[in-house]
């Protein structure tokens, strides 16, 4: 019988994660008491159980409860040293399940009005990343993203000032919230300056809505990687297209799940995603929400879905081939990979 090894020292890259879910439920229980926010009953619930809240977000409704909660836990985040925490407190969970390539996804304008602004606002979360990297050795880089439930223009003027940062660690733009929400087409401008500027385009898409999402993300915003794209597996001829292109789906199986968008773990479409041969990259997308971070994600893999160790191993390949890792951190990593397998 073949030995079964720890995911959590397999070597991978970490490409879906946001900022304000991938905060420790004690934190937020800590900030809150600290600035005196009133949180909503289901999250101090769910914070004080370790049980995640009953979230269901494949109607308007249960999204707009679980964007409730989300922007909950993001008002108790409110000066440098909160962000300090928060991204190195971030890295600690990422280095523990053994990530060694993390690239998390911020708004900067959901902090800008208590951090001084938009560009002071970015500053912050950038040194905080530059300094939690040096010290504790994991490769960190900043995915900006825009929200598609506001205007184009603002997506463009974030576009303009990820470019300007591409030297300070931000290495691509995405576009994130409710996707049955604002046409992929109305953001194209702001895809094209961040393409222009060098940096990946990574777009939410395939998550609430079915496969047109995901060739919206690909024909109108020349997608390089998807925030999700599992709805992909419901359309044969994408997924070749979405193979051949070697776009990189961002697979959030716990996420996926907690939102209902399957309604078991072992529905999840990953083995036809992989299958196809389209990249995955596992991620956690808000583990404060969804109660799991990312080695639990090849868990899901490996218990539902039958992924063997060398499966599992093409995973993790997958997910650092499809990061901006520079080349030599991603040697290094792949290297690691064929170690994990062959321990």
């Amino acid at each position: 019988m073949e030995r079964v090894r720890d995911v959590s020292e397999l070597p991978k890259a970490h490409l879906h994660l946001h900022f304000t879910g991938s905060m420790r439920a004690t934190t937020v229980l800590e900030l809150a008491d600290k600035y005196g926010v009133h949180l909503p009953d289901a999250l101090t619930e769910a914070l004080t159980s370790g049980e995640p809240p009953k979230l269901r977000a494949t109607d308007e409704r249960g999204w707009f409860r679980f964007q409730r909660l989300y922007d909950a836990a993001r008002s108790c985040v409110r000066e440098p040293e909160d962000i300090q925490r928060l991204v190195r407190e971030a890295a600690e969970e990422d280095l523990k399940d053994g990530s060694h390539w993390l690239e998390i996804q911020v708004d900067p304008t959901s902090y800008a009005p208590r951090l001084g602004g938009l560009i002071p606002a970015l500053e912050i979360i950038l040194d905080a990343v530059e300094t939690t990297s040096r010290e504790t050795g994991l490769g960190m880089r900043v995915l900006v993203a825009a929200n598609r439930m506001k205007h184009p223009l603002d997506a463009r003027t974030l576009a303009r000032l990820a470019v300007r940062y591409a030297d300070r660690g931000v290495v691509g733009f995405g576009l994130s919230n409710d996707e049955r929400r604002g046409m992929a087409r109305d953001f194209d401008r702001a895809f094209a300056i961040a393409r222009e500027g060098g940096l990946l385009s990574a777009p939410h898409g395939g998550e609430l809505t079915g496969p047109s999402s995901v060739r919206d993300c690909l024909d109108d915003l020349y997608a390089n990687r998807l925030g999700h794209g599992v709805r992909a597996a419901e359309d044969p001829r994408l997924l070749r297209k979405l193979a051949e292109r070697g776009v990189t789906c961002e697979v959030c199986p716990a996420s996926n799940v907690a939102l209902g968008v399957y309604e078991k773990p072992e529905d999840v479409p990953l083995r036809t995603l992989f299958d196809a041969g389209v990249p995955m990259a596992l991620g956690a997308d808000d583990p404060l929400l969804f109660g799991s971070r990312l080695a639990a994600q090849y868990e899901i893999a490996r218990r539902h879905h039958a992924f063997t160790d060398a499966e599992l191993a093409e995973l993790a390949r997958q997910s650092v081939r499809g990061s901006a890792a520079p080349e030599d951190v991603r040697r290094k990593l792949l290297s690691g990979v064929d170690d994990w397998l062959a321990s």
